[in-house]
């Protein structure tokens, strides 16, 4: 065999390889980021209505998970129209449960709290409110103005925290952090979003949960025939993970 036909051979194993690996992660088999269980043994899923109908019952053993974060509102006017039965079917699946709100960039940001304080009843050994920072449409290539951002979001969160009497936690992409949320709120637990590596964010800030990927694999079906769950971790273990919210075991 000649060194050419040999390149040729090894390079089209390679390609074969990468395909497989690909198709792995585009179906849930595999993550490209995957977080081992002895350094993060607090896992959880966020989920909203796309999910579809849950079972509640049976997803702590079926999912090996700990919290669920489920969306309750959107902007000013918005709720997920499966968040009330989620909300009350989750208080007695054993999971820590908390409800979380997508911000708009074009919205009051205390009309958007009136609308998440309205429809998310305070409970007991309940996680914080989650801001979920994000762009959305065409706002990753015309981003609203920073400070205007910053004052919606401020009252939002001031809002909130009032009401819950605990710090709202923000979900944000690496994007959004480095442009509206690093070094401005760095009293909030931070909670990121990155399928590709473990979070470094610049100043050794630390993120308290992890998105690490949107991939899960869904057991259960859900809107549009959804496969797939977003899954995350706690940064420490699970005795921190109560004591750092205050929860009952």
């Amino acid at each position: 065999m000649n060194w050419k036909k040999a390149v040729k051979i090894v390079v089209g194993v390679i390609i074969i390889m990468a395909c497989v690996f690909a198709f792995l992660v585009w179906e849930g088999i595999c993550f490209v980021t995957s977080p081992t269980a002895s350094k993060y043994p607090v896992k959880g899923i966020d989920v909203s209505h796309y999910q579809g109908e849950i079972k509640w019952d049976s997803i702590q053993k079926d999912l090996g998970i700990t919290f669920a974060f489920i969306k309750a509102t959107e902007g000013s006017s918005h709720i997920d129209e499966k968040f009330q039965q989620n909300w009350e079917q989750a208080t007695g699946s054993g999971l820590y449960i908390g409800a979380y709100h997508f911000f708009s960039f074009d919205s009051n940001g205390k009309k958007q709290a009136k609308n998440f304080i309205k429809h998310v009843p305070k409970r007991a050994n309940m996680l914080p409110p989650v801001v979920d920072v994000e762009y959305y449409g065409d706002k990753a290539s015309n981003p609203p103005a920073v400070r205007k951002v910053r004052k919606e979001l401020d009252d939002l969160l001031g809002q909130l925290e009032k009401e819950y009497k605990c710090k709202p936690i923000i979900y944000t992409t690496v994007s959004v952090y480095q442009k509206y949320i690093n070094e401005y709120y760095n009293a909030y637990p931070l909670w990121i979003r990155n399928t590709y590596y473990r979070p470094f964010l610049i100043k050794n800030r630390q993120w308290t949960f992890w998105q690490y990927s949107e991939k899960g694999k869904w057991p259960y079906g859900g809107t549009k025939n959804e496969k797939y769950v977003d899954m995350n971790v706690f940064a420490g273990s699970m005795e921190s993970f109560l004591r750092y919210f205050n929860l009952e075991e």
